[in-house]
């Protein structure tokens, strides 16, 4: 079984959904893994009901980090914002399906990191990092 997750792993590495940015997105945010430097972005467009109507990602990094926000794409439209803002890791791991090491945890978490970082309206933290300042996140709902 765990063969099956590492060939799905890969796939979504290789081909990956809802890849690109978004033209004038409601949300977005981009952050990166310090201890790697992979880079995700995520742009959402937000429906007049407060649901994510549309859902892009782009960046650059490991097949783990590149799946793993692959794979949470998929589940995202259709989500109210603050359902998106309250995503847990279970999540993620779900996702993937194999067990990941905790010096891969990062990796596989920083999709999850940045989503909800769009959501928030603000950079969310790694549960072991001082919070930064809101810089790179835009939520503009009212259009």
């Amino acid at each position: 079984m765990e063969d099956f997750y590492k060939e799905y792993i890969l796939d979504h590495y290789r081909n990956p959904r809802n890849f690109g940015e978004l033209e004038a997105p409601d949300a977005t945010a981009e952050d990166l893994n310090p201890l790697c430097g992979d880079r995700i972005r995520f742009d959402l467009r937000i429906d007049g009901d407060g649901r994510v109507s549309d859902v892009k990602f782009s960046g650059k990094g490991c097949a783990i980090s590149q799946a793993s926000a692959s794979m949470l794409s998929e589940s995202l439209k259709g989500e109210k914002l603050e359902d998106v803002a309250r995503l847990s890791q279970d999540v993620v791991l779900e996702n993937v399906g194999i067990g990941i090491s905790p010096a891969r945890m990062k990796c596989a978490m920083l999709g999850l990191k940045v989503v909800k970082s769009a959501a928030l309206g603000e950079i969310a933290t790694w549960p072991d990092e001082v919070p930064v300042a809101p810089s790179r996140a835009v939520n503009d709902t009212s259009r």
